[in-house]
């Protein structure tokens, strides 16, 4: 069967699309082009990883791609980009949330569980920066760089960062937010308005827990987490911190509370955890700290020979009362858990995606083509980790599925029956 038949039919099936699609909304008031071609071209884009609105432009040329999006004529870049800062990023977030709300109720998501529990990962990933072009919600730093004469000048340079909340899973990765670091804002800051928003998008029980990196060890982050509803787990790493000063002194000459080979990440782990610890005064309340000590045998080929060397790393974890009856390899799992969101999102939808590319410099045209990259990511994703047969077995890579989605348009099928009704 056609390839792109088959995805299109599965996410009608399983997810509704056509109900998606019918429920999204711009503020246009004289629209020349329904917003349904537009929508439809742009997921496309994503799913097929056109790298440009000039791009997408030319494919909108293609016979059956006018067949499938209900649009006899090119659309071109210019009304993409008009389109993009005016879509309803409310809209766009619920059709987002639609769609994994389909997925756990599915059991898509069970896979991703570490003991019954799902965590989310937080992190931050800068996704454009100029020195010449800028807008109102742009951040700003001090860039030191040497010119043609070989002195050094300070130069400003402008930035978007954006903190992403996804699901990490050994078969499906799925992103549930995105939220825009404001010019003079931490991290945390926007994380919180994120976690804020997921809440209410997604209710508390979506997941259980939620895993971050050290930019976010502050005792009021860490209480306001709680107060939402969920527990966390968070990676040590700042010496001077009293709380890890203390679990290295009390842990120190102790045997491992467990030892295990981790089969994944082919090490020797040992686990040491020191419960019942003081945090800070704003924090308010008792931590658990877990320490992991891994070593593992490097092989690599130096001159021509073959050289196997002996490595180690420590890592440090803490994790709130909220997870006090679950194993200590549960806390391992889940620090080491939030490197999926570097190494299967940001990682792959930079290579794959254009993540780093910005379509229209404008703040909601940004964010409104990012909310579209995350949807057609995860359909693209459910479908090939999910449905896909070939891609399960290996026999086809996620690249190549995305070729044969484009060729499949190709093919002399009734395409415009697929949204006729959308």
């Amino acid at each position: 069967m056609n390839e792109l038949a088959q995805f299109l039919a599965y996410v009608i099936k399983v997810f509704a699309f056509n109900r998606v699609v019918r429920q999204m909304h711009d503020s246009r008031p004289y629209p020349q082009i329904p917003l349904r071609p537009l929508l439809l071209s742009l997921l496309l884009g994503v799913i097929l990883r056109t790298g440009s609105y000039l791009d997408l432009s030319k494919q909108t040329k293609r016979r059956r791609w006018q067949h499938l999006i209900h649009w006899p004529k090119r659309i071109s870049d210019d009304a993409f980009v008009y389109i993009s800062e005016r879509f309803d990023l409310v809209d766009l977030r619920l059709g987002v949330a639609a769609i994994n709300w389909d997925l756990k109720n599915n059991k898509a998501l069970e896979s991703s569980k570490i003991n019954g529990l799902l965590f989310l990962s937080l992190d931050a990933n800068e996704h454009f920066h100029s020195r010449s072009r800028c807008c109102r919600c742009c951040c700003q730093r001090e860039i030191q760089e040497v010119d043609a004469n070989g002195q050094k000048q300070t130069v400003i340079e402008y930035y978007h960062r954006y903190v992403f909340a996804q699901l990490n899973g050994p078969k499906l990765n799925v992103v549930l937010d995105l939220e825009p670091i404001r010019p003079g804002e931490a991290e945390a800051q926007a994380a919180l308005r994120l976690l804020g928003r997921i809440r209410r998008l997604y209710g508390v029980r979506f997941f259980d827990a939620v895993t971050i990196d050290s930019w976010y060890v502050q005792g009021p982050f860490l209480k306001a987490v709680e107060k939402l509803g969920w527990a966390w787990v968070v990676v040590l790493k700042q010496e001077r911190m009293e709380v890890l000063q203390e679990a290295r002194a009390l842990s120190a000459g102790q045997k491992p509370d467990l030892e295990f080979y981790d089969e994944a990440r082919r090490r020797l782990v040992k686990l040491w955890e020191v419960k019942n610890l003081a945090f800070t005064k704003s924090y308010g309340r008792q931590v658990r700290v877990v320490h992991s000590r891994e070593e593992w045998t490097e092989h690599k080929i130096m001159g021509g020979k073959k050289l196997s060397q002996a490595q180690s790393s420590d890592w440090w974890w803490m994790a709130s009362e909220g997870l006090l009856g679950y194993p200590v390899k549960v806390i391992y799992e889940a620090g080491h858990r939030r490197w999926g969101i570097e190494n299967k999102a940001f990682n792959e939808l930079t290579q794959y995606y254009h993540l780093d590319h910005c379509y229209h410099h404008e703040p909601v045209a940004m964010l409104a083509q990012m909310l579209i990259l995350i949807l057609g990511f995860v359909l693209f994703s459910a479908y090939a980790m999910l449905h896909s047969q070939r891609v399960r077995l290996g026999q086809l890579s996620l690249k190549e599925l995305a070729h044969d989605l484009d060729l499949a348009l190709e093919e002399a099928l009734a395409w415009e029956l697929w949204f006729d009704s959308a």
